[in-house]
Parts: C-alpha cells; sequence; structure tokens
C-alpha cells in the first residue's frame, strides 16, 4: 500500500514516523509532531457512513444524534480513525461489502497527508453481525457451557471470519456481571457470578485475539447494576461490591486474554459517568492495571455526558471530560470531538496536551496491526465466507453444551413413535433461537424484504427432522394477552402422547422485544400470557414438557413443579432448534448448567446467589429469595457418581500466600456419555466485613464415557480469597475458610474445612486470578 504524499507538504522519504526498525511509541511520537490539530482529531473519530436517523435504531438516542449524511471527500480528507460498522448496519452482500470496504480504504488512505487507513469495527457478541454470518449462542448460554475451551474455539472462528472481511476489532465481550435479571441485557452477560465471566469472558478475548482483531470489553464498569434494572439507569453501589464484583472479569480478560481496548460503559456509578471518570479509565485501568490499548466511548456516549448526564454544559465541555478521564476515541461518529473539540482546544478550553496523549495511543495501536505499512491490512478476501460446515458444527456443540436440563420426572429422553404436540409461540419460530445481537434481530428485522440469510430451524421442524411426528399450535403470541390459540393448543396436548411447550423471548431493541438492550422487565413472570398458556396445558393431564428460550431466567414457581420434565436455553444460537431436538430425543445428553438462578416468584429479586447471611432466607422477613433452581444447577440422562473430596497431601492448613489443590474423583455408572461440572466454592465463617456466603473460586467441565472415572484436580491460590477489606485494600485474611465441592452452589458433596494460616496478606492486581485444573482419566471404580 503506497503511503502518498500531501501535495502541500511533501514528506520526506526517511521520515521516522515510516521506520519499522522503530516502536510504536518512537514512530507515533514523531508522527504526532508533523500533524494539524485537524489531522490529529481525525484519528480520535469513527464515522458512521450507514446511521439510520429515522427512528428504530441499533444504538440509544440514534435518531437524534446520528446527524445527516456527510461530505464523504471532506469527512477523509485530513485521515480517519475509525470506520464503523459498514457491515453490521444493513443488510450487505459480503462480497460486495468487502468490495466497497476496500475501496473506501483506498480512498482514506489517498485523501489524506499521511495515508493512514481506518480501523474497521463491527459488532461480535453472538457471532460476526453480518448479513450471512454465522449466529452463535449468546454469552447467557457461554456461561452455560462452563466451558471456556469452546468459548475460545468460537471467538478464534468468529475472528477469522471478522479479518476476511477487513475488519480489525470487535466490540465484544461484554463482562458485565448480572445483577437483576429484570435487566433487558441480562441475555448479553456470562453469568452472575464474576468468575464465571472472567474464565469465560476472558477465552473469548483470547481466541479472538489470536486472530489479529482487537478485542473490546465492555462495558466498563457498572452498566449491569442500574438502580430497577433499567437501561442506562443510575447505579447505586459501594466501592467494595464494585472491586469485588464488578471489576475482577476486566482484570482476568486483560491478564488472561490480552484484550486491547475497552469500551466505557454508559452509566454513572454514585453520580459520576464512567466517560468522565478518570479515577476509574485512566488511575486504575492504566495506572494500576497497566493497560496500554486505546478506551473507545461506547456510541454516542461522549455526547451523553451533556445530554443525559448533565455534567457537561455543551459538546466542547463534554469532550474535555473525556479526554481528561481517559477516553481515546468517540464512536459512532463524528460529533463532540469534531468541531466542538476543535475549537475548545484553539480557544485554550482543552488542552492539545490531551488531544496527543489520546492519538498516540491510537496511532501506536494502528502501527502495532501494521495499518501504516502492509498493504494486507486494509484488504478483505474477494468473497468472505462467513457461515460454513465447521462454524455451524462449532455453533451446534455449544448450543448442546449450553442448554439446562432442570427438571425431569421420567419424560426424557422421548421415547421412539411418541405422539407429540409441539406447541407455543416459539414452537415454530426461527427468531426464538437468537438474541438482540445477532444480525437478523439486531439489523434484519428492519429489512423485511431480505431474506435471513441463514438457515434457522425451528423446534418443530427440528423434531420433526428426528423422526417424530408432531401436531403444531402456537396458542398465543409471545408477549400479547390475545389467548385466542389456547383451545387449538390444549386440543392438540389432549390428543397427544406428550406436549412440548415452547416459549420465552422475542429479543429486540429499546422496547420492541421482551429481552435484548432497553427491553427490561418490570418482573420476571413469563412475558405475555404464556405462563396462562403452560397452565391450560398442565390441566389436560398430558405431560408437559417445558421448553424456554429466553435471553433471562423467568419464575417457573407452579409449573416447574407440575411439569413433566423442564429444558432451558437461553438464545442458543442458529443451530439451537437442532440442539434441543437432539437433547429431547436423547442423541446427546444434557450438559449445561445455570448461568443464573432461576427464581421461584416473579418478584423476590432482585438477587443473585452471591448473598450475604442476610440476603438469604431470613426469618426477619416473610419474602423467601431462595431460587427454585440453583445457580450451577443442571441435570443429565446418565449417573455419574462423586468421590469424596480431598486436599491433595491431605494438610488442614493453607498459608495466606501459597496455592493448595484439591481432587475429586468422578465415574459414569450409566449406559450413555455424560458430563458433568465440578464447582469449588469458597465459604468464609467470619470476615471483617459481610462476605457472600459463598462465591466460585474454580470450576471443570468433564466429559466421560460410559464406565469411564476421572480424577479432577483443581489448582487453587490464597489470591482467589481476596476480598476488599475495612481500609478498602484488597487482602487475604487468615482463619477459618471452607471449600466445597459441589455439583451446584446448593449441592455440596464435600466440604473441606481448612484454617488459612500466616499474617493478614494485601494483594493487588498482580494476584493470581483465576484456578487451574487437570483431568486425568482412570481405569476401575472409584477412588
Amino acid at each position: 500500500m503506497p503511503l502518498p504524499s500531501h501535495p502541500e507538504q511533501p514528506l520526506a522519504a526517511v521520515d521516522v514516523w515510516r521506520d519499522t526498525a522503530l516502536s510504536p511509541r518512537e514512530r507515533a511520537a514523531d508522527l504526532i509532531g508533523r500533524m494539524t490539530l485537524d489531522e490529529k482529531l481525525a484519528q480520535l473519530v469513527g464515522v458512521w457512513v450507514g446511521a439510520d436517523a429515522s427512528g428504530g435504531g441499533v444504538a440509544p438516542h440514534q435518531a437524534d444524534l446520528a446527524g445527516g449524511p456527510l461530505d464523504w471527500q471532506a469527512t477523509i480528507r485530513d485521515g480517519l480513525g475509525q470506520l464503523t460498522r459498514p457491515y453490521g448496519s444493513a443488510p450487505v452482500d459480503p462480497a460486495a461489502g468487502a468490495r466497497s470496504l476496500e475501496a473506501s480504504q483506498t480512498q482514506i488512505v489517498a485523501a489524506s497527508r499521511f495515508g493512514i487507513p481506518a480501523i474497521v469495527h463491527e459488532e461480535c457478541l453472538a457471532g460476526f453481525a453480518a448479513w450471512q454470518a454465522t449466529a452463535y449462542p449468546v454469552p447467557l448460554s457461554w456461561g452455560a457451557s462452563f466451558d471456556p475451551e469452546l468459548v475460545r474455539e468460537m471467538a478464534g472462528r468468529i475472528g477469522r471470519s471478522m479479518r476476511a472481511a477487513g475488519v480489525h476489532q470487535g466490540l465484544a465481550p461484554v463482562l458485565d456481571v448480572t445483577r437483576d435479571y429484570r435487566w433487558g441485557r441480562t441475555e448479553e452477560t456470562i453469568s452472575e457470578d464474576p468468575y464465571l465471566v472472567g474464565a469465560v469472558g476472558a477465552a473469548y478475548v483470547a481466541g479472538l485475539e489470536s486472530t489479529g482483531i482487537i478485542a473490546t470489553l465492555k462495558h466498563f464498569a457498572g452498566y449491569s447494576a442500574s438502580r430497577a434494572a433499567r437501561n442506562l439507569a443510575p447505579v447505586s453501589m459501594g466501592s467494595r461490591e464494585f472491586a469485588d464484583v464488578i471489576l475482577p472479569p476486566f482484570e482476568a480478560a486483560l491478564r488472561h486474554g490480552g484484550a486491547r481496548s475497552v469500551m466505557h460503559s454508559y452509566a454513572d456509578v454514585d453520580g459520576v459517568p464512567a466517560a468522565a471518570d478518570r479515577r476509574l479509565l485512566t488511575d486504575l485501568l492504566r495506572d494500576d492495571w497497566g493497560f496500554e490499548g486505546t478506551v473507545v466511548a461506547d456510541y454516542f456516549g461522549v455526547r451523553f455526558l451533556e445530554k443525559l448526564h448533565r455534567v457537561a454544559g455543551d459538546g466542547a465541555e463534554a469532550a474535555g471530560l473525556a479526554l481528561e478521564a481517559g477516553v481515546d476515541v468517540e464512536l459512532p461518529t463524528i460529533d463532540a470531538f469534531g468541531a466542538p473539540l476543535r475549537e475548545a482546544v484553539q480557544d485554550g478550553r482543552v488542552p492539545e496536551s490531551l488531544v496527543d496523549r489520546a492519538l498516540r495511543r491510537v496511532l501506536e495501536q494502528k502501527i502495532s496491526i501494521g495499518l501504516l505499512d502492509d498493504p494486507t491490512a486494509i484488504r478483505a478476501d474477494a468473497n468472505p465466507v462467513l457461515d460454513d460446515d465447521g462454524s455451524r458444527d462449532l455453533a451446534r456443540r455449544l448450543a448442546r453444551e449450553s442448554l439446562v436440563l432442570l427438571e425431569n420426572r421420567d419424560a426424557l429422553p422421548l421415547v421412539p413413535g411418541t405422539r407429540l404436540a409441539v406447541v407455543g409461540p416459539l414452537a415454530d419460530e426461527a427468531s426464538a433461537m437468537l438474541g438482540c445481537y445477532s444480525f437478523p434481530a439486531h439489523v434484519g428485522s428492519k429489512h423485511p424484504e431480505v431474506p435471513i440469510g441463514l438457515e434457522i430451524p425451528t423446534v418443530l421442524e427440528s423434531l420433526r427432522a428426528a423422526g417424530h411426528e408432531a401436531v403444531h399450535a402456537a396458542g398465543s403470541t409471545v408477549d400479547t394477552d390475545d389467548r385466542s390459540g389456547f383451545a387449538a393448543a390444549v386440543e392438540a396436548a389432549r390428543a397427544a402422547d406428550v406436549a412440548i411447550a415452547v416459549v420465552g423471548d422475542r429479543a429486540g431493541l429499546f422496547g420492541r422485544g421482551t429481552s435484548g438492550e432497553g427491553c427490561d422487565a418490570a418482573d420476571l413472570r413469563l412475558p405475555g400470557v404464556q405462563r396462562e398458556l403452560i397452565e391450560a396445558l398442565l390441566e389436560t393431564g398430558t405431560p408437559v414438557v417445558i421448553v424456554l428460550l429466553t435471553g433471562r431466567p423467568y419464575a417457573l414457581g407452579g409449573l416447574a413443579e407440575r411439569a413433566a420434565a423442564v429444558l432451558q436455553g437461553f438464545f442458543p444460537g442458529q443451530e439451537g432448534g437442532p440442539a434441543i431436538a437432539e437433547i429431547l430425543t436423547g442423541a446427546v445428553s444434557p450438559s449445561g448448567r445455570l448461568p443464573v438462578g432461576i427464581p421461584r416468584d416473579a418478584g423476590s429479586q432482585p438477587g443473585t446467589y452471591l448473598s450475604a447471611p442476610l440476603g438469604q432466607r431470613s426469618g426477619v422477613s416473610n419474602i423467601d429469595p431462595t431460587p427454585l433452581y440453583p445457580f450451577g444447577h443442571g441435570l443429565g440422562y446418565s449417573r455419574v457418581e462423586w468421590s469424596e473430596a480431598e486436599v491433595v497431601g491431605g494438610d488442614a492448613e493453607w498459608p495466606v500466600d501459597a496455592a493448595i489443590e484439591v481432587a475429586v474423583t468422578l465415574r459414569n455408572t450409566g449406559d450413555r456419555p455424560a458430563a458433568d461440572v465440578v464447582q469449588l466454592y469458597a465459604h468464609d465463617p467470619v470476615a471483617q466485613v459481610t462476605r457472600p456466603v459463598q462465591r466460585l473460586i474454580g470450576f471443570q467441565r468433564v466429559e466421560l464415557e460410559p464406565g469411564a472415572s476421572a480424577r479432577i484436580v483443581l489448582r487453587v491460590h490464597a489470591d482467589l480469597l481476596a476480598f476488599t477489606g475495612l481500609t478498602g485494600r484488597r487482602v487475604v485474611e487468615p482463619g477459618a475458610v471452607q471449600l466445597r465441592v459441589a455439583r451446584s452452589s446448593a449441592e455440596v458433596v464435600t466440604a473441606l474445612d481448612l484454617v488459612s494460616t500466616g499474617p493478614l496478606r494485601e494483594v493487588g492486581h498482580d494476584r493470581e486470578l483465576l484456578a487451574t485444573a487437570t483431568v486425568e482419566t482412570l481405569e476401575g471404580a472409584l477412588a
């Protein structure tokens, strides 16, 4: 890729910034010294050419802030930092999109004095958010799999498809920890447990980064803890909960995943918006944690400092606050970092040194990915393949592992020849498999004239393809009070041996669905009249298998106890239908485990299993928050026996600066392949501050053939016992500690009573964040 010379200011052939033998920092410093203010600011913004300002957008207040059509040539005259979602704004044929993107990059290079291409970013939470790209299960399904390595493999495939299309940066993963299930974006979270979020999230980041794609951690930080679970609502949270629950997944993804970008949250925590929080974005992220990548704004987040948070009087003040805090790039398009910031720098309200600081980080990143030197860095394959057999196979495997069998009263697997009534509003609905950031739901729903671009079998189609005859009746819609279909569904159930009731959510954005960004819930009742439909089916006396396809857990008290079986899926992706049929028919044994609890009552939340003693059932409140099905719960079709767990070496003392190993042996005594998840929880009987009764500090998924045994050894460092103490510092405290080896947070197999020995120990960002595990296949009986 030739680097053109600007006709007014020719560049010397030996310019330092061109010298590939120098470090990115040295090259960036030389380049900054040569740039005009307009050239500098051009590198700190994105341009969203395909943004829709007509309403019904994909970002909050998009219709208000997206702006009108841009003068493309004028916009790129001084360069450009980022191109926003060239594939993810409207259905674009991949080959045509690749040609258009390469042409745009060529124009950007040719138009500007330094010839620096733009970074191209796209969404990639449930797969590359582009037309005809594989739609994988949503993050809540990743958590249900308890399988970081499979998630890493998925992220690698996503990353390779993005690179083939000429994309450089992916706006994923979401590392928000679920705090209130009513929040619409619960489907985008991995779990209610920060350890599980960190382990799985770090694996996703490592997979994406291994392909050269810049992973972007979001939303930093506290977004998921909004008051009353309302999107963008203020966050009322103390510093201790923030440090111990919200922040650890980001630390893990930076350390173990190698993420090179972070996106600030929309939220304000205790009155300080993240985009204006220097303590968060600079003091903590960069000075304490050592992060050297870029911080990008969530869409319109800089302008929101003025428009929504009202901590800035105008766009210039908002830009200054964001730069001072540590935001480097304004997305999705030119706004506060454009003319308002230019004027503020020129009249001295904002120091140009803040612009230079952000610019250095942007240029160093562009240099590091080859944009200044490598012609192939802006090229895309002539005909990028975004959905192939390998990707669909991987999507199927993850969907299988994510499906959680909550209850089974000998109804599953289905006996061949069983007469089925497959009913419910989602029984024959392809969109039931997809979350709000899957392209067909995120963008495609606005273009009904365009085919969905993927094969997405429904539950009904998949059961019929598996050889089962099935009568179908929808019964109801997802979210209206229309009961006109009840009679047909009830009649179908009465005439069947088993009724499969497929119910749940409809993914959407900003009130256009029952789950998704801006689709928050007032309570945890199934939307519409779906609960009434299930009750009507139960009254028939026909065994009812409830299949849930949701973006959040819903209260099942009074239903699950009467159902023949309950299978929970969290938007399992385009291969979800066949995976569900495989589970129901017994072709595959279920192995998912709950990443969030299933509540009994619709109004007893918010509350997760990470609660202090008084957050659980007690004699001082008449409300019982105990979940119907706890975090980590899940059943299979084969019996797996567990031995008593032990501390390797038998020592009951655990030094505050050392690791121990905990071992347990599992044996599949059934006649089917099985998978189980060894979960290790820490319980601190007495601490200097109130602590959760227990919390996950390690896990390992194990697959076992019939008759096979395996010994699992979890190595856990005492650092994983650390918490934020009375002084606000993170400490490992000596004293009694109990490790619980468990099938779920409520089903402990072995409790190991230990003593943490030594002085009170303060730990920092360099502490160990994740446990490690070894799995040894054994011959013979349980140890």
